[in-house]
């Protein structure tokens, strides 16, 4: 008889959740009030704990030059160790489990090693292991290119390999980690930040985007697309957590900013160059394509005509560009492309979102008031339906954070 998947709980744990022997064992009699309440899953996990960053820390012992696909082979062992110790964990307490890998049940993906996305999966192995089995624990943050070779999906990645099986399923999906849910800002930073019932798709994309580190923004990506209903919670932890959802029901308040972010590691480019009919700015934002550099926010402003100035300030994200960081191939690039040398500071984008701003006006005014009011100088601005962001110094991105805060009454009720 042919299953239908839909009935399955897709459930993923992170890395945290499975660190040491008793967490794992912990997860699986998790797993097992599931499966004796008469449900089939499929559990994605994480590698155990830092173990993908011990595994590159050994790569980067024994060679000087990492090839992106050695690379993805040896990070892939990971995930497969850890959801091997979690099947065996599971049918040591009597839950009949088995582990699969993304070559196993068919997660094909581009070749884009170390971030590669998933084109196509086949579950017709998950529907036959369910005659056999209750719990099938699969490998996440990997998959295979279409000539058979193991690729992974990049940082957070787990999240997209659970919420993919379950927009193939037509199930649902719930993440879990060692954060109870989504809140209106950090709470390691903001002691009462709110915990939310509910938020939108939209909503989740914008905050992950922007420096919440609950779920990955691919996952949500996905999860949009296909409609799967997310829901986050904490791993050990039967707290209340938060549904990731199209809309929110009509009962719940809607906030006019839900969340407030930082997002660190930023780099601010000032430069002045000539102007030739906008061709500075063409050649400038061309070039910095060309080398893989996203360009985040920015600002132009022309000078009087017969100077033919342009003054150009951006923002880039300090990431890794072949062998090089973001910062460094960009001042190169500016260099080569202009003839000048831009003036480079480090920043942090401080981001307020939430769905309420589509309907409710004095938003931008209240944001910036809130800034100006603790002496918090901006640098840079950008903004969209739902999110307003600054590029603000380093010095100052927690007092702005907690200015925003005060602000849109985004902490609970002191008692």
């Amino acid at each position: 008889m042919k299953m239908n998947l839909s009935k399955i709980i897709v459930q993923k744990y992170g890395g945290s959740s499975v660190a040491t022997p008793e967490k794992i064992k912990g997860v699986a009699l998790k797993v097992k009030s599931k499966v004796l309440e008469g449900n089939k899953m499929a559990v994605v996990v994480s590698a155990m704990g830092k173990t993908t960053d011990a595994l590159l820390k050994l790569a980067g012992e024994v060679a000087s030059h990492l090839t992106p696909r050695e690379i993805d082979m040896l990070l892939a062992t990971g995930e497969q160790a850890a959801s091997a110790l979690l099947a065996l964990a599971l049918n040591d307490i009597g839950v009949r489990s088995v582990s699969r890998n993304a070559f196993q049940i068919g997660i094909v993906t581009s070749n884009n090693y170390s971030n590669a996305r998933i084109v196509d999966m086949n579950l017709k192995r998950l529907e036959e292991d369910y005659k056999t089995y209750d719990v099938i624990v699969i490998t996440g943050f990997q998959g295979i290119t279409e000539d058979g070779d193991l690729t992974t999906l990049g940082r957070g990645g787990s999240d997209t390999s659970a919420v993919a099986i379950a927009a193939k399923a037509g199930a649902v999906c719930e993440i879990f980690s060692d954060v109870a849910g989504i809140y209106t800002a950090d709470p390691n930073m903001i002691k009462g930040a709110k915990k939310l019932d509910a938020v939108t798709y939209d909503e989740m994309l914008e905050l992950a985007a922007l420096g919440a580190k609950v779920l990955h923004s691919r996952a949500v990506e996905l999860a949009k697309i296909y409609d799967v209903t997310l829901y986050c919670g904490a791993t050990f932890s039967d707290e209340k957590g938060t549904f990731i959802m199209k809309n929110l029901p009509e009962w719940l308040e809607h906030p006019v900013v839900t969340g407030v972010t930082l997002a660190r590691n930023q780099i601010k480019f000032s430069l002045v160059c000539v102007n030739n009919g906008d061709n500075a700015l063409s050649k400038l934002f061309h070039a910095l394509a060309e080398n893989f550099v996203n360009v985040d926010m920015i600002s132009t402003a022309m000078s009087a005509k017969e100077s033919k100035e342009i003054y150009i300030t951006f923002s880039v994200i300090d990431t890794p560009i072949g062998g090089n960081s973001a910062r460094e191939v960009t001042a190169k690039t500016v260099r080569e492309c202009l003839g000048v040398e831009p003036e480079i500071e480090e920043a942090v984008k401080v981001s307020a979102v939430g769905v309420g701003m589509n309907s409710a006006s004095g938003v931008a005014g209240r944001y910036f008031d809130a800034l100006n009011k603790c002496g918090v100088e901006v640098l840079g601005v950008t903004t969209s339906e739902i999110k307003i962001s600054v590029l603000v110094r380093i010095n100052q991105a927690e007092t702005a954070l907690r200015a925003l805060v005060d602000e849109f009454d985004l902490k609970q009720c002191e008692e």
